[in-house]
């Protein structure tokens, strides 16, 4: 039993490690940003975070915008 929760540990201890490689290794270095906004790839693809694409959504003042734009 012993045995096991250490061979847990270290496991954990090697992907804390590993994932923050960057962050602990680097000097200066920081977590990429995970949200779509900042992601160059998904601005070239048009692609907007769900929060933004609501907002834009629930701005609008009628049903008609709306529908235009889920036929195109």
């Amino acid at each position: 039993m012993l045995k096991i929760i250490f061979i847990t540990i270290v496991i954990i201890a090697i992907a804390v490690l590993l994932l923050g490689f960057r962050v602990l290794f680097v000097k200066g270095g920081k977590f990429p940003s995970m949200h779509i906004s900042s992601n160059k790839e998904m601005q070239r693809k048009g692609i907007s975070c769900a929060v933004s694409t609501d907002a834009r959504d629930r701005s609008r003042k009628n049903l008609k915008d709306i529908l235009s734009d889920n036929q195109n």
